[in-house]
């Protein structure tokens, strides 16, 4: 049987945030309430109606073991298993990468591609979650897609993904490197590459460091191993009159811009990410 404590749900927050203050956490206030939601079992509405209502044992247990894991550094999203991306709510995995809101920018140049009221179809290289693809196909009703990616386990919360967004009619999800087994071409293919240079994985926060997979990080010696790999491939994925959107790391556009062009490529523009980073390239087969 549970046991109630003398510790009401908003008693939990404030000393959470508090203590997560004293952590060094930022955004100490955000993840406390997050956290107490979720061990309680309650939304924000819950904590605004019933905020004197007391947690029980069993709460007060899991709430300790969040608070434990978040001041040694792991994410919140990744004690929940859980990220919002374009405003849905994914699951997330060990070997998922945690969506950021810097790759909706991704989404948001790819939307203004892709026309509202035709039959399009779309590839998700690297899929991870499967967020960018899942994103896309919400927005666009009768747009299809692929969602491709080397590990099952990623593919597996992928379709769920795809279920609880109600999209899994739309979307497929294989098992294979980048273009592996994929013999159409697409109106659109996104993808959010590894791009961190092998050298400066080890310095970057604890929280990507640490929790995030390093396959999905590390894009070798310079950075640029994937977009080697994505410049090949690119040209048999597309559409005469498709688009590539493909992510940038910080710095990387001219590079990645003349290895596409090397192989044949046009691009377009770089679109930058709230924070001003340039952050989302736009490629195309060249025109006649």
């Amino acid at each position: 049987m549970m046991t109630l404590t003398m510790l009401t749900r908003d008693h939990a927050y404030r000393m959470l945030a508090w203590r997560f203050k004293e952590g060094g956490i930022d955004n100490a206030s955000l993840d406390a309430r997050l956290l107490v939601q979720a061990a309680c079992a309650c939304n924000e509405i819950d904590m605004i109606r019933e905020p004197g209502k007391r947690i029980s044992g069993t709460e007060e247990s899991l709430l300790a073991q969040f608070e434990e894991r978040r001041l040694k550094g792991e994410p919140v999203s990744r004690i929940l298993g859980r990220r919002e991306f374009w405003g849905l709510d994914f699951l997330i995995g060990p070997h998922t990468l945690d969506p950021r809101p810097d790759s909706e920018i991704l989404v948001e140049v790819a939307l203004t591609l892709l026309p509202v009221d035709k039959k399009v179809t779309i590839l998700d290289l690297g899929t991870g979650s499967g967020c960018l693809l899942i994103a896309l196909l919400h927005e666009r009703k009768q747009a299809t897609g692929i969602g491709n990616d080397l590990d099952m386990e990623t593919l597996n919360l992928a379709q769920e993904n795809a279920l609880t967004a109600r999209v899994a009619d739309r979307a497929t999800f294989r098992h294979g490197r980048w273009a592996e087994g994929i013999n159409e071409r697409f109106n659109l293919v996104i993808s959010n590459p590894p791009y961190i240079r092998a050298a400066d994985i080890a310095l970057l926060s604890p929280e990507v460091r640490d929790f995030d997979p390093v396959l999905a990080l590390s894009g070798g010696a310079d950075g640029l191993t994937a977009y080697r790999e994505l410049a090949q491939v690119l040209p048999a994925l597309l559409l005469p009159l498709g688009h590539a959107v493909i992510e940038l790391g910080a710095g990387q556009g001219g590079d990645v811009t003349a290895l596409f062009e090397g192989a044949g490529l046009e691009v377009l523009t770089i679109a930058n990410d709230l924070g001003g980073v340039p952050r989302a390239l736009v490629a195309r087969l060249p025109r006649p």
